[in-house]
C-alpha cells in the first residue's frame, strides 16, 4: 500500500488569502497529495505578530474557509491543525512536524512552503529533524523568482542534510503581502485578494480596522457575510438560491433586490446544531412549538430570520420569506412562494420531479408550491418522521383556493 502522502501549509494565516489557497492547490496536484493541512501558527520564530493581530480562533476559522473552499473546488481532501495553537512557546516547526510524525507514522509528509522561507530554512530552529522528518516543497512566484539562489539553496540542503526537495513555479501566485493586504483591508480595499467568505468574517468581526455597517451592506458583503457562516460545500446552493429567486422575482412582478437578499441569507444558519440554535430563539424571543423544539432541521429558517433582522436589518418582507421558506405556512405572499419554491428547484438540485418543478414554477407559481409542499409530505411520510402543522396548513390553504397539481388539473 503506498504511504498517504500529506501537504503541511503552515504560517500565520493573517489574513489568509488568494496567495496561499493558489500555492495549496499547485502544490497538492504535482505532488499528488492525498491531504493537505494547514497550521496556523501561535507565535511565528522568525518574526512578532503585529500589534491587533486577530486571535488564533479567528485566524482558524478563516483557514478553516479555506481549506473547505480547496477541498469543495479541487477535490483534495483538506483540513486545519490548532496544534501550533495548544502548544505554549514559539510555534517551531522541528516541534510540529515531529508531533505530526507521531499522528500519522507511515505517512509521507510534504513541507509546503514560500521562497522566502525556503531560502533560509538552514537557519530555522533545528533544520536537520525538519529535513528528516519531511519533504520540502518551495513555491515560487514565477520560473525567474531567485532561480539561481533557489538551485543554489536546493543543492546545499540536499548535501548537508540528504534532504528530499522539489521547487516548482506558481504563475497565479498572488504578489502581495499578508500585511499589505492588511492595509489595504483598514483603508476599505484588499477584497479583490481575498476569498469572498474570508472578507466577509473580516467584516463580520470587524478584524484589521474594517468598520463595516452590517445592516447597510451591499449584495456583494452580504454575500461575502452570509457565506463566511456557512460550510462551503453549501455556497453553491446559497448562490443558486439567490439567481433563482431573481429569476422568479422578475417573472411574477416581485422586487428583485429583496428577492435576492432572501435568497442570500436564507441558510445562514444552517449549520448550527440544536442548543446555539435554541440559543438564538431564546435571544431574539422566537416561539417554538414541540416539533421545532426537538428538530434542528426546521430552526433554521426562524433563527435565519432573526440574523437577517437583527444582524443584517432586513425588512419585514425579507425576513418572513426566510422564516418560511422550510415548512411554508397559510396565507403566503408573493415573496415567501418565491423563495419556498427557489430553495426547492435552484440549479444544483437534482432528484425526480424537479424538472417538471422547475417548469411549473414558470407557469403557475401557486402549483409549484403546492407540488412542493406535497412532496414534502410525502417524503416525511415515507421516511416516517413527523410533518410540521405550517406545512399542512398551507396544503389545505392553497387546495381551499382551488389550486391543484398538475395531474388533478387536466382532470
Amino acid at each position: 500500500m503506498l504511504a498517504l502522502k500529506i501537504g503541511i501549509y503552515g504560517g500565520t494565516f493573517s489574513p489568509p488569502h488568494l496567495g496561499h489557497l493558489a500555492a495549496a492547490r499547485a502544490a497538492a496536484k504535482r505532488l499528488e497529495l492525498d491531504r493537505v493541512l494547514f497550521i496556523p501558527a501561535a507565535i511565528p520564530p522568525h518574526k512578532a505578530l503585529p500589534e491587533g493581530t486577530p486571535s488564533g480562533e479567528h485566524r482558524t476559522a478563516m483557514t478553516e474557509i479555506m481549506a473547505q473552499t480547496l477541498e469543495v473546488e479541487s477535490g483534495i481532501p483538506a483540513g486545519v491543525s490548532d496544534m501550533e495553537l495548544k502548544r505554549s512557546g514559539k510555534s517551531y516547526t522541528a516541534h510540529t512536524l515531529a508531533q505530526l510524525r507521531e499522528e500519522y507514522p507511515e505517512a509521507e509528509l510534504w513541507f509546503l512552503m514560500g521562497t522566502d522561507m525556503f531560502l533560509t530554512l538552514h537557519q530555522w530552529y533545528d533544520p536537520a529533524s525538519i529535513l528528516a522528518t519531511a519533504k520540502i516543497c518551495a513555491l515560487a512566484r514565477n520560473a525567474g523568482e531567485g532561480a539561481d539562489s533557489l538551485e543554489g539553496q536546493k543543492r546545499r540542503l540536499e548535501e548537508t542534510f540528504g534532504a528530499e526537495i522539489v521547487t516548482m513555479t506558481v504563475p497565479d501566485l498572488v504578489d502581495i503581502s499578508s500585511s499589505e493586504i492588511r492595509a489595504l483591508l483598514a483603508e476599505g480595499g484588499g477584497r479583490e485578494y481575498l476569498l469572498s467568505p474570508v472578507y466577509g468574517w473580516i467584516l463580520r468581526h470587524g478584524l484589521y480596522g474594517t468598520h463595516a455597517d452590517l445592516k447597510h451592506l451591499d449584495l456583494p458583503d452580504l454575500r461575502a457575510c452570509s457565506w463566511s457562516m456557512v460550510h462551503q460545500k453549501r455556497v453553491p446552493h446559497i448562490r443558486g438560491c439567490e439567481e433563482e429567486a431573481a429569476r422568479l422575482a422578475l417573472r411574477w412582478g416581485e422586487n428583485e433586490t429583496e428577492a435576492r437578499r432572501a435568497g442570500i441569507l436564507h441558510d445562514c444558519t444552517k449549520y448550527l446544531e440544536l442548543e446555539p440554535q435554541l440559543e438564538l430563539c431564546r435571544r431574539y424571543g422566537v416561539e417554538l412549538d414541540e416539533l421545532e423544539r426537538v428538530a434542528v432541521k426546521l430552526l433554521h429558517s426562524k433563527t435565519g430570520a432573526s440574523i437577517a433582522r437583527y444582524v443584517y436589518g432586513e425588512n419585514d418582507r425579507v425576513c418572513s420569506a426566510i422564516c418560511w421558506h422550510t415548512t411554508a405556512k397559510e396565507n403566503m405572499t408573493t415573496l415567501e412562494k418565491i423563495l419556498y419554491v427557489a430553495d426547492y428547484i435552484e440549479p444544483n438540485r437534482d432528484f425526480e420531479g424537479v424538472e417538471r418543478l422547475r417548469k411549473l414554477a414558470y407557469e403557475d407559481l401557486d402549483r409549484a408550491l403546492l407540488l412542493g409542499v406535497e412532496t414534502t409530505i410525502q417524503e416525511m411520510k415515507d421516511r416516517r418522521l413527523p410533518i410540521h402543522r405550517k406545512t399542512l396548513l398551507a396544503r389545505d390553504w392553497l387546495r381551499s383556493r382551488g389550486v391543484r397539481t398538475e395531474e388533478e388539473g387536466h382532470v
